[in-house]
């Protein structure tokens, strides 16, 4: 089923079996699931719902109020070219980097390079198995950089999983030499302190400088000890990767304690996690400006020394926001939108009983000059599109669209789908497109759908967790501008200016 002419604006009914009152209590008090040093490296745990969310399900689906098992839907001005399913890499698919023709998809297994010179039918070019989630990924130049952020028997590709509480397991960095796509290999590895979960480049003539986001510490794992309120920051040289190392770890919440100054969560804060480090950072580095996503904290900071970058504001907001996710600029830098990533990535939490504003994007304003910079905030942003109490959907991995004037981003939403949203006007904002497919499961509680969603070079690249890479286009008015831009290479969480 394509609809074509609706805007889906439709009440929602759905979702009142699956939110009983004490599931949903649990859900908005919950430490994200993939909060931990050492989330596993197996697929996501499906687990039952009622009965009577069962028969909502499927009553919806017959009614046409969502769309049936798989099946794909989108907005009149999205086509879908292609889906490239998974091969030889059955893990969860993550993040996406994009270098010339070629794409470059992560997965809990390793990485898959494509070749998208045509983007209707990308040809895989090579696939590294290499375990050791998330597998967070990055390219600059010749080299690739991969996040492992679960607990190894040692840097290899051959490892495997060993327990955190023992001093031997590894978990951080490790670096390839992508000159020949078709045959990549791994030349350095640097450990770090509780992992890396993602982490940002911050790119040099010289050097690329890494900062490593991870976080939960435990007073019994030996690597990844409390407080750990900063983030790693490895410095890589071009010419000699195998030197990279790690140069410093600023502290970007200090306090008193053992946990630093962060957000202390509940009971103080209920329902809002602890900062017990950064989730994820992006970077504008023709601005020497960062934002990060951490935990319990928004924050705004300079980069004009790499090796030592220095808060300028921080906000949080414990009514609406669990966990600060990610974040992502406008292009003229007077913006900042984070996501809260509600239920971990674990839960259905595009419901009507949670509402528009818990699980969303906050929209906030960037004010003053210099370091007196503040964080205004201005408004949420969420799907209205219904979805079943079985599909995972959260706030996840999007970029800007470029287009000079306006604001427009691409966003992943897990089983929510594709979202193309404009927030010109950042207290106003709305949907302008989309693209998803109805649950991938109608019995049980599933996580799928798109992990990342980002536009590169004209079209809008989707890693689906559990179905593979999709190709979109979109056809509009409002963001036909962008086809004309043409990047060499994008890292979204390092974010070019488009325009120079």
């Amino acid at each position: 089923m394509i609809l074509l002419n609706e805007s889906r604006t439709r009440h929602r009914r759905l979702g009142v079996a699956a939110a009983c009152a004490g599931l949903l209590a649990t859900l908005l008090a919950a430490v994200p699931a993939a909060a931990t040093p050492d989330p596993g490296d197996g697929p996501a745990v499906e687990r039952e719902v009622s009965q009577n969310a069962r028969t909502e399900v499927a009553e919806a689906i017959a009614d046409g109020e969502i769309p049936g098992q798989d099946e794909i839907i989108h907005s009149a001005n999205i086509e879908h070219l292609v889906n490239i399913p998974k091969d030889v890499l059955p893990g969860t698919n993550t993040d996406l980097a994009f270098q010339g023709k070629y794409a470059f998809s992560g997965n809990y297994d390793g990485f898959r390079i494509f070749d998208i010179s045509n983007p209707k039918a990308p040809k895989t070019v090579s696939q590294v198995l290499c375990p050791g989630s998330q597998n967070d990924i990055s390219v600059a130049g010749d080299l690739l950089f991969l996040s492992t952020d679960s607990s190894r028997s040692d840097s290899s590709c051959n490892s495997t999983t060993q327990p955190v509480t023992e001093k031997s397991s590894w978990e951080g960095m490790k670096v390839f030499d992508i000159s020949d796509k078709a045959n990549p290999q791994y030349v350095a590895a640097v450990e770090t302190a509780c992992g890396s979960h993602t982490h940002t480049l911050v790119p040099q003539r010289k050097n690329v400088y890494v900062y490593v986001s991870s976080y939960s510490p435990n007073a019994a794992y030996p690597d990844c000890q409390p407080p750990h309120d900063g983030i790693s920051v490895i410095k890589v040289p071009r010419k000699a990767p195998e030197k990279a190392a790690i140069v410093n770890f600023p502290v970007l919440f200090p306090g008193e304690g053992p946990d630093g100054g962060g957000n202390p969560g509940g009971p103080t804060n209920p329902g809002v996690s602890k900062t017990t480090g950064c989730h994820d950072i992006t970077v504008l580095p023709d601005k020497d400006l960062a934002a990060g996503a951490c935990m319990g904290d928004g924050i705004l900071f300079s980069i004009e020394d790499p090796e030592n970058p220095k808060i300028i504001d921080r906000v949080q907001d414990n009514v609406n926001f669990a966990f600060w996710h990610s974040a992502t600029f406008n292009q003229k830098a007077n913006k900042v939108v984070f996501t809260d990533e509600l239920g971990g990535g674990g839960a259905a939490t595009c419901t009507a009983e949670i509402g528009p504003d818990k699980g969303a994007d906050g929209i906030y304003d960037i004010v003053g000059k210099g370091d007196k910079r503040k964080l205004v905030f201005r408004s949420y942003f969420k799907i209205d599109r219904p979805q079943a109490p079985t599909e995972v959907c959260v706030a996840h991995n999007g970029s800007l669209i470029p287009v000079k004037g306006k604001d427009i981003m691409v966003q992943a939403w897990y089983q929510g789908g594709v979202s193309v949203w404009d927030f010109t006007d950042s207290a106003h904002p709305k949907e302008i497109a989309y693209f998803e497919r109805g649950p991938v499961n109608t019995e049980r509680l599933t996580t799928a759908g798109p992990w990342s969603a980002y536009y590169y070079n004209g079209y809008i690249y989707s890693n689906d967790i559990a179905k593979g890479l999709d190709v979109l286009k979109i056809h509009d008015r409002r963001t036909d501008p962008a086809k004309y831009v043409r990047l060499p290479e994008l890292n979204v969480q390092t974010q070019p200016d488009y325009f120079d």
